[in-house]
């Protein structure tokens, strides 16, 4: 069961609480899942039962134990164990892998990863005035609206209601990327800075590490090429694979907030999420030395992909380019 899968999962246990008259709330659009953090077990923990709990009007580890019993009916959950304040863990059935799953699940759907249906049938109208990076953000969120689903409708009529902070200067000498790039990545309320420090190619240009992730990716594809393996989803270990799985599986939730909210920044500050936790990642995919391939190389070259996968799909998102070679 992927992420997504477990979303959904989690929501029909809170559907069947509300129905069965045990909760008395307004089922949300979508269920955080993630890796379990300290003091948590399991494959993955979910905060519903903290998200829930005001509205239902109880401590939420009531709320949790109310929709314990729920969730371990469903197909795919083996045990669910509460934890601290009210933090719901859950045991998937079986013996899948819940990384591999995830791998599994953002090769099958590509740059598609993420995509979803919060939207779906929605028209979005986006009035927007005659200023640079308001064009930028209703472009993006032309995107954006579409990957949930929904279509939005841009255009310069009364009211205005999409007017993001213009930019103090003309951001075109920047180029198309970069220039895209500093006027979404700051929130909407922040004025953008429009500086060379976009163009440079280091470590504290956030640009850059994205794009400089994706590239690394692609290149230890190449060179796994060369040594005669490819990428092959299995168990993956290590301290520096949680926080990339856990970006990874946050992926369709922050794009669906974006389109949802409007803020392509959203998206933006998530993609440099995933590449800062996959770049500490990336250097132990390979063999070494006269190390010959294994299983174990062939599943992390797998997650290196899959991360450069939704880097890739997240930049094409907002418009702008993720070459091969940086």
């Amino acid at each position: 069961m992927t992420p997504v899968e477990l979303s959904r999962t989690v929501l029909r246990a809170v559907r069947r609480a509300v129905d069965e008259g045990e909760l008395a709330v307004t089922v949300p659009e979508r269920a955080v899942v993630a890796l379990p953090g300290p003091g948590g077990c399991g494959d993955y923990s979910t905060n519903i039962a903290l998200r829930l709990a005001r509205p239902a009007g109880q401590p939420a580890q009531r709320v949790a134990e109310i929709l314990r019993p729920h969730l371990v009916e469903q197909d795919g959950v083996g045990d669910v164990v509460v934890t601290g304040p009210g933090f719901i863990n859950i045991s998937l059935s079986g013996t899948a892998d819940p990384v591999a799953s995830l791998v599994r699940e953002i090769r099958e759907r590509g740059t598609a990863y993420g995509h979803g249906d919060a939207l779906a049938g929605q028209v979005v109208a986006l009035r927007v005035p005659y200023e640079a990076r308001a064009e930028v953000v209703a472009d993006a969120l032309v995107r954006i609206v579409a990957a949930q689903g929904g279509r939005a409708e841009t255009g310069h009529g009364e009211p205005v209601n999409l007017r993001p902070v213009p930019a103090p200067e003309d951001p075109a000498p920047l180029g198309p990327d970069a220039a895209r790039w500093a006027l979404l990545h700051p929130a909407a309320h922040d004025r953008p800075r429009i500086t060379a420090d976009h163009l440079v190619q280091r470590e504290g240009n956030p640009l850059f590490r994205v794009r400089y992730a994706h590239a690394r990716t692609r290149a230890l594809s190449r060179n796994a090429a060369r040594l005669g393996f490819d990428a092959v989803p299995g168990e993956v270990e290590g301290a520096e694979v949680r926080e990339l799985v856990a970006a990874l599986a946050d992926h369709p939730r922050v794009i669906a907030a974006s389109a949802v909210h409007r803020a392509p920044d959203r998206l933006a500050r998530h993609l440099v999420t995933v590449a800062d936790a996959a770049l500490p990642f990336l250097p132990t995919v390979l063999p070494y030395g006269e190390e010959k391939p294994s299983a174990a190389h062939r599943s992390r070259l797998a997650l290196a992909e899959a991360a450069g996968t939704v880097l890739a799909g997240g930049l094409s998102l907002l418009g702008i380019d993720a070459p091969d070679h940086l």
